[in-house]
């Protein structure tokens, strides 16, 4: 057999050992290299190494030393044992020297050999990563090995080269262990193997399509590791710095980097391919994950891994860089972030990770400028970033503004285009991620200060830049041009209108018009298709703005008059869609009726309109209720459980990747008005009812109940400050739409506010959570507007959904105690992980504890004392230990009111609960369903207002020590509260449901309190409580009464104030004043109090209540016993009263009857029996005397004031019976002409009764109006031939002389009155007393006066005028006025009156009736010439 003989011979049972000796024989005749040579040869022709050793003599082919000082070690089957090195050596020397070879080639052999059957043991030639026997056995074997290349024994590069020889394609876990072992690196092989690049990119992907078996655990992280190593040392190699990079060759260098693409660009093919299979990106994204910063641990250096890391993003932009920009502009929509390939964003997430946001926009520019791009993956690695990087914005910005003043700066179309494209792309990721583009637009263009407004030339260059763009362009962004132009200065306005009449012509071609854009459109966001139901829409949202403002809004109104195709065909027939009218116009109805009224409906639609909804309430008097099985709806569902996943196992990526989807979604569903952004609206929240979409209620319930079911899941795994911020993410995505958010509150709104009993513990708990993280999202936005609610002015969201924790009954309480604690746990523990803890706790919520845990437990009013140990708050772990629920609540509330955190809170002045807001809680508990019993709610009241809010500081909001402060604390709330409810027609206030009557026994218990220290202290006259009592309430009544409604108010609020002031001591309202030695009483308050106030509301009219006459005079007959001469300080106030205050004295006389006992017995009590003061008696003989009188009696005229004796007069004609004598009979026989007394006494009784008449008038039901005129008749007839009775009606105070006092008795509605009252007194009188009136001086002034002031009353459309004209038409009151003045001015003697008299009185008809003015003229022949 010859050397050279082929395998298949050699392979053959042919006896080798003869063979070799007669190599041995030939080696004699040979040379000693020859023959080494043949050896060698022979090996190398891949003979079967254990058939060689068997026939030297050796039977164990894996022990080759097997010799007699060998110690035969025992085998178990496929473990080889491990043999030291020395022996190993000898042993392989020994069979060499026998063979002869060299040793290094035997030990090559003999590994290779023994690789091979290891590697052969188990057919599966798919299997890509060893067996575990497989690995345990080559472990061994690299073991030997590593120890004959320590013994210099095996050559690395010849065991390379011999495993090349004997693989086609090598197995990749065989080299990533031959590396482990120190055996061979793969920079080695790269170096040495010219032909890797045709194995290593085959076997890379190879491994990664290898699927391990899944009972294979440990096979799946042996792949990892093989990869990982693999890729490491490409990394390590292509990327190093230009220094090491000098010790490389430049070849391995290129060969590792083309390796690393090739596999890249594997992975962008599968990933732009919709159709890839399964196995295939199951594969790639094997790859994709080993783009981690841990490949620095393994074998690449952090540089080496940054550099690798850019390159890998350069060529993924500058990847097949097919598509043209025309094709990018028309394609931009499909690449937004919610279609990118989960594999592509994955790969962009991992490349930009160790870098920051300005190195990447930065390189992202450098890409732009030197490289071919591939605007897909541009656009969507832009996506990428703006959606999982919250700081991508502002520099997405400030990208945006360097490549527009490199463009207008050097005129470059493509800086423009790339811009255009970069923000079209960021505005397509929605409004929580990034501006629309409308606003981008608007803000770089639409202003003097934009980009192109430096010269015309920057303006020519942005209008042929957008012009060349038309043909491309979608729709939506050309309306956006359209509607919102770029700034021109109005001389270069022609070459905008060019434009725009290029865009408009655009559209046409495209069949879409800017006519069909809604009102209320974002047409940025609109896409290519036209907006569905985008109608309905903007009915919506002008019915909102018409509700909120009262008004049409002024884009509808210019849309009927420019846009009127679209108002016509789309607006108008979605507003006037048939339906079942409310019973009471709704918002829509409303709005229908304006529009109506301004013209902008045509009245057959209209019409059609109101005959199709009454057929259709004929049909059916139930709404149809469909159930709805939107695929959004579905959607939304999936990502909702997707979203309770990533709580507990995603990272911050992964939820706001999901985050997004979710905004997608709602945005279907909710499509909002993205030209109005929420930092700029006002939510309108309907407190009212819950008027709701069906679809729009289930999925704000999905919502909630998410949210609900994913902070309970992750607070169970971690208290809320140990969590990530998927929370607040979460809310802030909802928040961005503005239709939902405001669904969302309403249906809080009701939830808190209706349904609060129904909910469990774990509802309250997440709904608590949420509020906390709404009110941290809207901290900033303007507001809600509660509609049906009496609050003026927006209040930020918290305060909104606090409003409906009403706590004023015991199940309230109970729950709004329960939410709070939850919300302010939540809230504390979260803020411990945040700088500023208060943006997590609601002041409103805080407030709302501060009232509630003192009063439900009296174990928090004890001072706080502070713990030590752990003192954090976790909700959860709090409110979910205890069985018991109620329990459960006190143990969590009293844990909170007495933690550190809560109780620094309150020196924090938006968190302190001021006494005034404790008092308008407390008045709204309804006392029948209170916890407390009466005592305990008097024992609770007293410890707030005695022991918490009388010592707090006023900063504080306490009352600084001062019972002054207290007590106005207390009636200021009284007031407050009572005004807030509605007025009643009678004013009658009833409480008996509220803490009225407890709050006002506090009071109570002040001013007594307060009387009593005064008294006990060494100055009394420092008595002052009735100056700040009156001042206290004086602001709160209107100076002017002129309009019904400030009337009303008024007369409220006097009423309010009238019951608190018979609650008071009556001692609180006169004042005792001292002199020296001398001690005196001071009126002068409550007289003014009575004369600006009280009149307004005296019932009867012209009187004070019976209760408050009493209160009064019985405050000055107690006052008065302090003085020291009691009876002459009583008579020196009582005159006092009587010159100043005429209605006290009226009402005192009115009411004596019932007074007079009272009083007297007072006055007895006060004074041991003494005889009543002068003043006193002067009343009852003032009585007497008239009673007298209407008797016929004729006694001594008391030496009393005239109004005194004039109202005693007019009691008592008001006591005498029917039939008695005739009134002007007893009055003549007193013959009232014989002095200027008896004169005032008839002309007093004359104004009472004037007064009661007018009365009549206005109240009949209270008054009979034909007794008070026949009254007014009889005092009238003896009183007629004065003229002092005319000064009644005299409109001028100074005219009335000792009359002056009229004013005073009366209301101002009253003495607004009294030109009617004057003819319609006259009228109804005889014609002969008629002209006995008309001969009084004066007559004709005063009949012209009260005429002017009645036409006056008719022409201001006085209601009150109204209401008397219901009783005797107006028509004729001033027809027959007109007619009697007429009469009276033709029969008054010329004699009677002076030119310049006459001329008064013609100048003030001239205006209002030019014919009275000329009958004046022509009666008494004045001529008409303008110098007279």
């Amino acid at each position: 057999m010859s050397l050279s003989a082929s395998r298949d011979r050699v392979s053959q049972k042919r006896i080798v050992s003869s063979l070799l000796a007669g190599h041995v024989v030939k080696r004699q005749k040979q040379g000693d290299g020859q023959l080494q040579e043949a050896a060698i040869q022979l090996l190398e022709q891949q003979q079967d190494l254990c058939s060689l050793f068997k026939e030297i003599g050796n039977p164990d082919p894996s022990n080759p030393f097997n010799t007699d000082k060998a110690e035969q070690m025992n085998q178990t089957e496929g473990i080889s044992f491990t043999i030291t090195g020395s022996l190993l050596v000898c042993g392989l020397r020994q069979q060499a020297g026998q063979l002869g070879v060299p040793l290094v080639t035997l030990s090559v052999k003999f590994v290779l050999e023994r690789l091979k059957g290891i590697t052969g043991i188990e057919g599966d030639k798919t299997r890509e990563v060893l067996t575990a026997s497989q690995r345990v056995q080559l472990g061994v074997l690299l073991e030997s090995t590593r120890e004959l290349i320590i013994h210099g024994a095996l050559c690395r590069k010849g065991l390379w080269q011999g495993y090349m020889n004997d693989q086609k394609l090598p197995n990749l876990h065989v080299v990533y262990l031959l590396q482990c072992y120190n055996i061979l690196k793969l920079k080695d092989i790269l170096e040495s193997d010219e032909g890797v690049r045709l194995w290593l990119v085959p076997q890379l992907k190879a491994l990664c399509c290898w699927t391990p078996p899944q009972e294979e655990k440990e096979a799946m992280q042996t792949q990892q590791k093989v990869l990982s190593a693999i890729l490491g040392s490409l990394v390590d190699v292509g990327f190093q710095s230009s220094q090491e990079q000098a010790a490389v060759e430049k070849k391995c260098v290129l060969l590792c980097i083309s390796a690393l693409d090739d596999m890249l660009f594997w992975l962008l093919d599968t990933a732009d391919i919709n159709s890839a299979q399964e196995s295939s990106e199951t594969a790639t994204e094997r790859w994709c994950q080993l783009f981690v910063t841990s490949l620095c641990d393994i074998s690449a250096s952090p540089d080496a891994l940054q550099r690798f890391f850019m390159h890998s993003l350069t060529q993924t932009l500058a990847y097949k860089p097919q598509l043209a920009v025309s094709d990018a502009i028309a394609l931009q929509n499909k690449w937004i972030f919610a279609n990118t390939s989960p594999l592509l964003t994955s790969l962009f997430r991992k490349l930009t990770v160790v870098f920051s946001m300005e190195q990447l926009m930065h390189h992202l520019q450098q890409v732009l400028e030197t490289h071919e791009i591939s605007w897909k993956h541009v656009l969507c690695f832009l996506s990428t970033l703006l959606v999982y990087n919250p700081s991508a914005q502002p520099s997405l910005r400030a990208l945006l503004s360097r490549l527009l003043t490199s463009a207008f700066d050097g005129y470059d179309s493509e800086s423009m285009i790339t811009a255009f494209l970069l923000a079209r792309q960021g505005a397509l990721q929605g409004p929580a991620i990034f501006p629309s583009y409308s606003d981008w637009f608007k803000e770089s263009f639409g202003m003097a200060s934009g980009f192109h407004a430096t010269s015309k030339k920057s303006l020519g260059f942005l209008l042929k830049f957008l012009s060349d763009l038309v043909p491309f362009e979608p729709s939506q962004y050309l309306k956006v041009h359209i509607i919102h132009p770029p700034y021109v200065p109005v001389k270069y306005r022609s070459l905008l209108m060019e434009y725009v009449s290029l865009a408009k012509t655009r559209l046409a071609d495209l069949k879409r018009s800017v006519e069909n854009t809604g009102l209320f459109q974002d047409i940025s966001s609109a896409g290519d298709a036209p907006s569905l139901c985008q109608e309905v829409k903007d009915v919506e949202k002008a019915c909102s703005l018409f509700e909120s403002t009262g008004k049409i809004s002024a884009t509808v109104m210019e849309a009927s008059i420019f846009r009127r195709t679209y108002f016509l065909s789309r607006f108008l027939p979605a507003l006037l869609r048939p339906r079942v009218l409310p019973v009471k116009a709704d918002g829509q109805m409303s709005f229908i009726e304006a529009l109506k009224r301004a013209d902008k409906i045509p009245a057959t639609q209209y019409s059609s309109y109101m005959e199709s909804c009454q057929r259709l309430r004929q049909q059916t008097r139930i709404s149809l209720h469909e159930e709805n099985h939107d695929d959004p709806l579905h959607v939304l569902k999936l990502q909702l459980q997707e979203q309770r996943k990533l709580v507990l196992n995603g990272n911050d990526g992964d939820m706001s990747a999901h985050l997004s989807k979710i905004s997608n979604t709602l945005s279907f569903i909710f499509p909002g008005l993205p030209d109005d952004p929420l930092e700029k609206n006002i939510i309108q929240l309907k407190t009212d009812m819950l008027s709701l979409p069906e679809l729009h209620l289930q999925v704000v319930d999905l919502v909630l109940k998410s949210f609900c079911q994913c902070i309970l899941d992750a607070s169970k795994a971690h208290p809320p400050n140990k969590q990530n911020m998927w929370a607040s993410k979460f809310v802030c995505v909802l928040v961005c739409n503005t239709q939902f958010l405001s669904c969302l509150l309403q249906r809080l709104w009701h939830l808190l506010h209706n349904q609060g009993s129904v909910l469990s513990d774990l509802h309250i708990i997440g709904l608590a959570a949420f509020l906390v993280h709404l009110h941290t999202s809207m901290s900033q936005s303007p507001g809600v507007q509660l509609i049906s609610q009496r609050q003026p002015n927006p209040v930020s969201v918290s305060e909104a959904l606090s409003s409906a924790l009403v706590c004023n009954t015991r199940t309230r309480m109970h729950f709004c105690i329960r939410f709070c604690v939850a919300a302010m746990c939540y809230g504390i523990c979260r803020g411990d992980s945040l700088p500023q803890q208060d943006d997590l706790t609601p002041n409103c919520l805080y407030k709302k504890l501060q009232y509630l845990i003192p009063r439900l437990l009296p174990e928090a009013r004890r001072p706080v004392s502070y713990g030590k140990g752990d003192q954090e708050v976790n909700c959860i772990g709090l409110l979910c230990n205890e069985k018991d629920t109620t329990t459960r609540w006190k143990k969590t509330a009293l844990y909170l009111w007495r933690h550190p955190a809560f109780s620094r809170l309150q020196h924090e002045p938006q968190y302190q609960l001021f006494f005034s807001e404790w008092l308008a809680n407390e008045l709204q508990v309804d006392r029948t369903k209170d916890t407390f019993s009466d005592s305990e709610r008097l024992e609770y009241h007293q410890w707030v207002c005695l022991h918490l809010y009388l010592t707090r500081p006023e900063k504080q909001g306490g009352c600084g020590g001062s019972m002054k402060s207290l007590c106005s604390h207390l009636i200021t709330a009284i007031m407050d509260q009572q005004q807030s409810e509605p007025c009643q027609g009678d004013h009658r206030l009833s409480q008996k449901g509220t803490c009225f009557p407890d709050i006002l026994c506090i009071l109570q218990e002040v001013i007594y309190e307060i009387e009593l220290t005064n008294l006990s202290g060494s100055h009394p006259s420092r008595t002052d409580k009735c100056d700040w009592l009156f001042e206290l309430v004086s602001p709160r009544f209107s100076s002017s009464l002129s309009s019904d409604s400030a009337r009303l108010s008024c007369e409220h609020t006097l009423n309010i104030w009238n019951r608190i002031m018979l609650a008071l001591p009556s001692v609180s309202f006169v004042k005792v004043k001292a002199e020296g030695d001398r001690m005196f009483l001071d009126c002068k308050k409550l007289i003014q109090h009575v004369n600006n106030h009280q009149r307004s509301v005296c019932s009867p009219s012209g009187f004070l209540s019976l209760q408050l006459t009493s209160h009064f005079l019985r405050s000055v007959l107690c006052v008065t016993s302090r003085c020291s001469l009691v009876a002459e300080e009583f008579n020196k106030a009582w005159c006092q009263i009587t010159n100043q205050c005429p209605l006290l004295l009226v009402s005192t006389v009115y009411w004596w009857e019932q007074l007079s006992e009272v009083l007297l017995s007072l006055w007895s009590r006060l004074r041991d029996g003494e005889t009543p003061p002068k003043q006193l008696q002067l009343i009852v003989n003032s009585q007497n005397w008239a009673c007298g009188l209407m008797r016929g009696q004729l006694l001594h005229l008391p030496s009393a004031p005239a109004l005194l004796l004039a109202s005693s007069l007019y009691v008592s004609l008001q006591g005498r019976a029917e039939g008695k004598q005739c009134v002007s009979d007893a009055l003549t026989a007193w013959q009232p002409e014989r002095d200027i007394k008896h004169r005032e006494v008839l002309t007093f009784l004359f104004f009472l009764c004037v007064n009661n008449y007018l009365s009549a008038l206005l109240y009949p039901q209270e008054h009979c109006h034909q007794k008070a005129l026949r009254l007014c008749t009889e005092v009238l007839t003896v009183l007629v031939d004065s003229a002092d009775w005319l000064l009644i009606f005299k409109s001028n105070d100074a005219e009335k002389g000792a009359y002056h006092s009229f004013p005073l008795v009366m209301s101002n509605r009253f003495d607004h009155l009294m030109p009617w009252v004057f003819y319609s007194l006259l009228l109804q009188q005889s014609p002969e007393l008629q002209q006995r009136a008309a001969r009084c001086l004066g007559f004709l002034s005063t009949a012209v006066s009260c005429y002017i002031s009645l036409l006056q009353l008719f022409l201001d459309g006085s209601s009150v005028i109204a209401t008397l004209g219901s009783q005797m038409q107006s028509g004729q009151i001033l027809s027959r006025t007109k007619i009697f003045l007429l009469r009276a001015i033709s029969q008054m003697p010329t004699s009677t009156l002076f030119s310049r008299h006459i001329m008064q009185l013609k100048s003030l008809c001239v205006d209002l009736d030019p014919e009275v003015a000329a009958a004046l003229s022509a009666h008494l022949d004045i001529p008409d010439h303008p110098f007279l």
